[in-house]
């Protein structure tokens, strides 16, 4: 719903995403949209599909062909994909992914033939199984992108994760976002990610996981991962939002990173 906002109020666009209204559905207009916090939530939701979009580009241009969505909820990559030979493997619940299809169908979204669903229910079996399942190559080169999944996980499941990633090929890479440690956020943004925990943990999903910068590269060169790109809140704006008239900016308690296996 946030990046729908986005392609409605927001010039330039840092994210096009013209799908998303209509996966999204009909919703009540937000009366709080253009609040601070709900701006730097909107562009950090927003940038966070750009961010991973790009890295995915760049995988391609290397030679990937095949590109894992983790988590994909309501992810609309795979069927606006500009890449004619790229296979997309769309990872998630299997309830979940059953509501994000019936989404699809009640929104006309054609499906293209090189889209796989690929549901996994980590409870029961592992993301190679799944993935196996779903007909995915271990032996090329893939791209993951894994959005607005890594607060909600203990760190042995985000640990496995990496670890299957590393184990890929040359030329793979993942893009995920992370959330910081609140020791080393200011009492602003220990404000927000307050509200946003509180909210989650209303909802059920509390959050679990954060990060230290710093030992969070050290770990995933420790895992077999390389290039590792982190961006915090003003990187984030140099390379995305700057010299914007609208001041749309992200706020400093998410990092976006990318990384690739060595």
């Amino acid at each position: 719903m946030r990046r729908a906002t986005h392609q409605l109020l927001d010039r330039p666009l840092v994210f096009d995403d013209p799908l998303a209204g209509a996966i999204a559905g009909e919703a009540e207009e937000d009366a709080n949209a253009q609040h601070p916090f709900s701006r730097a939530l909107r562009a950090f939701l927003a940038v966070r599909s750009r961010y991973a979009e790009d890295q995915l580009a760049r995988a391609v241009g290397q030679g990937v062909q095949q590109y894992v969505v983790l988590g994909a909820g309501l992810d609309t990559f795979a069927y606006r994909n500009p890449f004619p030979g790229l296979q997309v493997f769309e990872v998630d619940h299997p309830a979940t992914q059953a509501w994000k299809r019936a989404r699809i169908e009640e929104a006309r979204i054609p499906v293209p033939g090189n889209v796989t669903f690929a549901p996994v229910d980590f409870e029961r079996e592992s993301l190679a199984d799944g993935l196996s399942r779903a007909g995915f190559d271990r032996a090329g080169a893939a791209f993951y992108s894994w959005l607005g999944v890594t607060p909600y996980l203990s760190r042995e499941a985000f640990d496995a994760t990496v670890g299957f990633i590393a184990a890929m090929p040359p030329g793979s890479g993942v893009a995920f976002d992370f959330a910081v440690d609140r020791r080393l956020l200011t009492p602003l943004q220990q404000a927000g990610l307050d509200a946003m925990a509180s909210r989650v943990a209303r909802a059920g999903e509390p959050f679990q996981l954060f990060f230290d910068p710093a030992a969070l590269a050290s770990d995933l060169a420790r895992l077999g991962l390389g290039e590792i790109e982190d961006l915090g809140g003003d990187a984030i704006n140099a390379v995305y939002f700057a010299g914007r008239a609208d001041g749309l900016a992200v706020g400093g308690g998410g990092h976006l990173l990318s990384a690739w296996v060595k």
